[in-house]
């Protein structure tokens, strides 16, 4: 049976005159995009200028919605109402899908970016807000969430397409949730073994969680993070690690 997998990466990460991350090198290796959407970073010039490479290079395109946390880029929780909450989302997604019909393309899925991504994977009132801000919207979008999550769970139930997320370039603890970052070994560095971990995830075999007991994850998606200061170097590993073990790759959403 031919295996297949989604190679992804956060993108638009930078802020006005500030750069963050080699976005046009990712773009010619990943085939899904997670543009940020201006509450952690990004700002409407880059997400355009982000959106128009990605349609080039016929990368597909989700918007990397977050809380409202420019100084904090998006790592810190807010307190939102449910109210606040799918508002924010609806606005984020707005604006990202406006750039992306301006260039000729346009958003195929959401993916929560920081601390709304891991509140996500437990929270049950943020996930199901953000299902909701979702589906209202429009209900063929995608939802990206981190395999085996709460998020999973209840976009499924809400119909929506789900992909399921794992991570080569972060350590996990041994529930299958992602380390903190500020413990020591959360951020895997090392090309070769972040290469070696995404292989060990796209063929559904375990890994170590970060205390050395196995962890088995179902992933439709891999991600790099493109703030990280090795990820073009990750990407081409993971790209051509999972091409010599006969893993193609190819957008979970299209």
């Amino acid at each position: 049976m031919e295996r297949a997998i989604d190679l992804n990466a956060d993108l638009g990460e930078g802020y006005g005159a500030f750069e963050k991350g080699d976005d046009a090198a990712l773009l010619e290796i990943v085939t899904s995009a997670n543009v940020a959407c201006g509450f952690h970073a990004g700002d409407p010039a880059r997400m355009a200028r982000t959106a128009r490479l990605a349609a080039a290079r016929g990368v597909v395109i989700g918007a990397h919605v977050a809380y409202p946390d420019l100084r904090g880029f998006g790592r810190r929780h807010v307190a939102l109402t449910s109210e606040e909450l799918r508002a924010d989302v609806t606005y984020q997604i707005g604006a990202l899908s406006a750039i992306c019909a301006a260039v000729g393309t346009r958003v195929a899925f959401v993916k929560a970016h920081g601390a709304l991504y891991n509140d996500a994977a437990d929270d049950a009132r943020v996930a199901g807000d953000l299902v909701e801000a979702v589906a209202r919207l429009d209900g063929h979008l995608g939802i990206v969430a981190l395999a085996g999550s709460v998020l999973a769970d209840l976009a499924g139930a809400r119909g929506c397409p789900v992909v399921r997320e794992g991570f080569p370039d972060r350590a996990y603890l041994a529930t299958g949730r992602l380390a903190p970052r500020d413990r020591p070994g959360a951020c895997i560095e090392e090309a070769g073994e972040i290469a070696a971990r995404a292989i060990a995830i796209a063929r559904g075999d375990e890994i170590d969680s970060i205390d050395g007991s196995p962890l088995s994850l179902e992933a439709d998606t891999i991600c790099v993070h493109g703030d990280a200061p090795g990820a073009v170097t990750a990407a081409r590993a993971i790209r051509e690690a999972l091409a010599e073990a006969g893993v193609m790759l190819r957008p979970a959403l299209a």
